[in-house]
């Protein structure tokens, strides 16, 4: 049945609207606006980055092509496509860490044909007289027996000369003295270079130095993984090695549900049947890696959205329904 409301009533309810418009602004506003009480699709927040760890096996998969700082520059750039690299570990042997590369301005020049370790070593080259040599040795033998003389002779006609005479020599020889001073620092220095360690820590990476027995490095690195996925503070792990033992990390990385990938060059190994993305070196080398990267990633996104759409039967559900 309709009622139906009297003018005054209406009166009266227009003009108690007017006066509260009047007296407070802000109701008229909460008055004429809807406020949804679920956020818009744009102010959602975005979901959290994926944190990436990184594992390498330097016994098992040493740089042969490039430099180990190069090699190892370029993985992470490969790495940071999957998310943000949150952890990098390389192990290896003690003896092949400390190993010293030769480097310096003293010893520039072309490359040589000699390689240590999948590390090019660079001929040596007088900085002072440009004369080349090919080891360190003869370099050093040659800088003390032509140059640290020539060095000594004119330090001692500086000191023996008085007044205008010794003001001339001073700026005569003072380019050569300061280029021999420049040159002596690092030829005659016992430390030439630094060790492979050291180009992987400016890298960025954290070095485990291990015993040169066999399967130590492996094991240990094994261990590093597993403790990792137990902080559970990562959700994708790249592990650089071909050595088929890490099939059951990479199983039990897969359980956890973590995102894998392998850097190696066996196309037909056990790694690259279980893990979930696989690299060459070539690849990393040339930059393909990180390209590819992005179509993988897409890959992975569309994958969970289809589990997470994928129907399951739930009996509680179902009697409820």
């Amino acid at each position: 049945m309709l009622k139906f409301v009297s003018n005054s009533a209406v009166f009266n309810f227009i003009h108690f609207n007017k006066t509260l418009q009047t007296l407070s602004p802000i109701i008229s506003y909460q008055l004429y606006c809807h406020f949804s009480s679920t956020p818009s699709s744009n102010l959602a927040p975005s979901a959290c980055p994926t944190n990436v760890a990184i594992f390498w096996d330097l016994n098992n998969k040493p740089p042969k092509e490039i430099s180990l700082f190069d090699a190892a520059v370029r993985i992470k750039k490969a790495s940071l496509t999957f998310g943000v690299v949150r952890y990098m570990a390389a192990f290896g042997n003690r003896n092949w860490l400390n190993s010293v590369k030769v480097e310096g301005n003293v010893m520039k020049g072309n490359m040589g044909n000699v390689s240590s370790g999948g590390v090019k070593v660079e001929r040596s080259f007088c900085a002072v007289c440009g004369r080349r040599f090919y080891n360190s040795e003869r370099l050093v033998n040659h800088f003390k027996q032509v140059h640290e003389a020539e060095q000594r002779k004119r330090v001692n006609q500086i000191e023996s000369a008085r007044g205008s005479r010794r003001v001339k020599l001073v700026g005569k020889f003072s380019m050569k003295m300061r280029k021999y001073k420049n040159a002596v620092r690092d030829v005659l220095n016992p430390h030439v270079g630094n060790g492979l360690s050291d180009d992987l820590k400016r890298a960025g990476f954290w070095v485990k130095a291990m015993s040169d027995k066999r399967d130590v490095a492996g094991d240990e690195l094994g261990k590093c993984i597993l403790n990792v996925i137990d902080m559970r503070q990562v959700e994708c792990m790249v592990l650089v090695s071909d050595d088929p033992e890490f099939v059951s990390v990479l199983k039990e990385a897969k359980v956890r549900g973590l995102k894998t990938v392998v850097v190696g060059d066996r196309q037909d190994g056990e790694l690259k049947r279980i893990c979930d993305a696989a690299f060459s070196w070539k690849e990393i080398i040339l930059g393909k890696a990180k390209k590819q990267a992005v179509s993988v990633v897409g890959h992975w996104k569309d994958r969970d959205v289809l589990k997470s759409l994928e129907w399951s039967y739930n009996p509680e559900t179902e009697k409820t329904q």
